[in-house]
């Protein structure tokens, strides 16, 4: 946590939120192609290994603050795992935990396709990057 990302009550801000979730999506699965210069690999290159000009783009946020997240100059806990697979996108969900009390703060679950940068158009995901994803699999948090 940083310590801009507190609100005027002490609260991590609901749109530093989002910005968590997206470092924590980064750092499991990479960040996108051909950005940046050469850094630690994730455990999953997902974004870090499509091919140039492919973009990952968010389709969709869903977040449910189930308690306040205070701020604590302390590290978070951000579990991240893949929700759903679907034919040409992918659900990447998140638990955010208070770092000291371990109690679930956050649900989240973010819907990301893959578009070719320059038509638009959305691209299938493929059966090597659904075997690479697989071990990642585990329930949903909003049905």
């Amino acid at each position: 946590m940083r310590w801009s990302d507190m609100d005027a009550y002490g609260h991590i801000n609901n749109v530093q939120v989002v910005r968590l979730l997206e470092e924590a999506r980064i750092q499991a699965f990479g960040p996108p192609g051909g950005t940046g210069a050469a850094g630690q690999d994730p455990p999953v290159p997902l974004f870090s290994s499509v091919a140039a000009g492919v973009q990952a783009l968010v389709v969709e946020h869903r977040i449910k603050y189930t308690a306040t997240l205070d701020y604590r100059n302390v590290p978070l806990k951000i579990e991240v795992w893949i929700a759903d697979l679907k034919a040409a996108s992918l659900d990447i969900a998140y638990r955010i935990h208070d770092p000291v009390t371990r109690r679930v703060c956050v649900l989240a679950q973010t819907t990301l396709a893959f578009v070719h940068g320059e038509s638009g158009s959305l691209l299938r995901i493929s059966a090597e990057q659904k075997q690479q994803l697989e071990p990642y699999m585990g329930p949903g948090l909003f049905r």
